[in-house]
């Protein structure tokens, strides 16, 4: 897999909610703490205000217009600004797994929205390099996911067999474009594994480093993915993803690591040597280095058989960004 679609299976994003939601007059909603998550949606017809709490400026969203939402800071949704608001809960709570909310009679502005819990412990690695509001205006970028967006209103406005899968996986589908196209416009300004991909030559060596993390990479090896001379390569990286190449390949062996210790029965010595370490020694060193307890002692208090105990909280690993 690509580096993204690393990291999001890791992440393992769950779509608990996906929803219509059609308002007219005046209107003015507000959405609690959201917690570790991704609000996506998209503006179907119409236009309304954003504001998230803590950012400065609200954004106004015309039709076409796509958004994400990954800080899981309350925020506002509003037909006006000055308009005094309710409670989500006041209007939203007839709904439970999808459908069609109607509220002061509809008909002006039309959304759909999917909300997104990040099911790994480390939610971290993409949500802290993602700006609080993701606001796509691109006509391109618009139109690409149009299609998933327009399908997924109908789906909820006429519900068929099998329609919850169908709106599972559009809610995925508008997910995943909307970070491509955050990356394609935000990776000029932005630091972190995430814009490092929208790097021609930096791409090719994250690549390399996703697709066998279990290789001894030298630096020499991934200057030459890249093109680059191995002093340029070096500054390069750190400069783009925000760390060195070999420290970004300990902390994404570890996260791999964790979510073995978690998801699986595999003992430390057969995870060990799928990440390319010789001894169980060497590999319980870095794992308690970068994760702040031994395997043993991760995988007793992670695995989902064990969840129900005193489980300690799980460090967060930083990929950098």
């Amino acid at each position: 897999m690509d580096p993204l679609s690393n990291v999001l299976s890791l992440l393992k994003p769950q779509n608990y909610m996906s929803a219509g939601f059609e308002a007219g007059g005046d209107w003015a909603i507000q959405f609690p703490d959201q917690q570790d998550g991704i609000k996506c949606g998209a503006v179907v017809s119409g236009a309304c205000w954003l504001s998230v709490e803590g950012v400065t400026d609200a954004v106004r969203f015309e039709t076409g217009d796509c958004f994400l939402l990954p800080s899981g800071k309350p925020f506002l949704l509003a037909s006006g600004l000055d308009v005094t608001p309710v409670h989500a809960a006041t209007v939203f709570s007839p709904v439970r797994r999808g459908g069609i909310v109607t509220h002061n009679g509809g008909g002006d502005c039309v959304l759909v929205s999917s909300r997104f819990a990040l099911g790994g412990n480390h939610a971290g690695i993409l949500l802290r390099m993602l700006p609080p509001i993701i606001h796509i205006r691109d006509e391109k970028g618009k139109a690409a996911m149009r299609w998933a967006v327009e399908r997924m209103m109908q789906e909820l406005r006429e519900p068929e067999p099998g329609g919850f899968l169908v709106v599972q996986h559009l809610a995925h589908m508008i997910l995943v474009q909307g970070l491509r196209l955050h990356l394609a416009e935000g990776a000029q300004a932005s630091v972190g594994w995430l814009f490092a991909l929208a790097d021609r030559q930096m791409s090719k060596a994250m690549h390399a480093l996703h697709d066998d993390p279990a290789y001894r990479w030298t630096l020499q090896d991934l200057a030459a993915r890249a093109g680059m001379s191995r002093s340029t390569f070096a500054l390069r990286f750190k400069q783009t993803v925000g760390t060195s190449p070999m420290d970004y390949l300990l902390h994404w062996r570890m996260l791999l690591a964790a979510d073995r210790l978690e998801n699986s029965r595999d003992p430390v010595s057969m995870i060990a040597p799928s990440l390319g370490y010789e001894s169980e020694a060497a590999f319980s060193t870095a794992f308690k280095r970068v994760m702040g307890c031994s395997p043993r002692q991760y995988g007793s208090t992670r695995r989902p058989a064990s969840r129900e105990g005193n489980a300690q909280p799980t460090p967060l690993v930083r990929l950098a960004g």
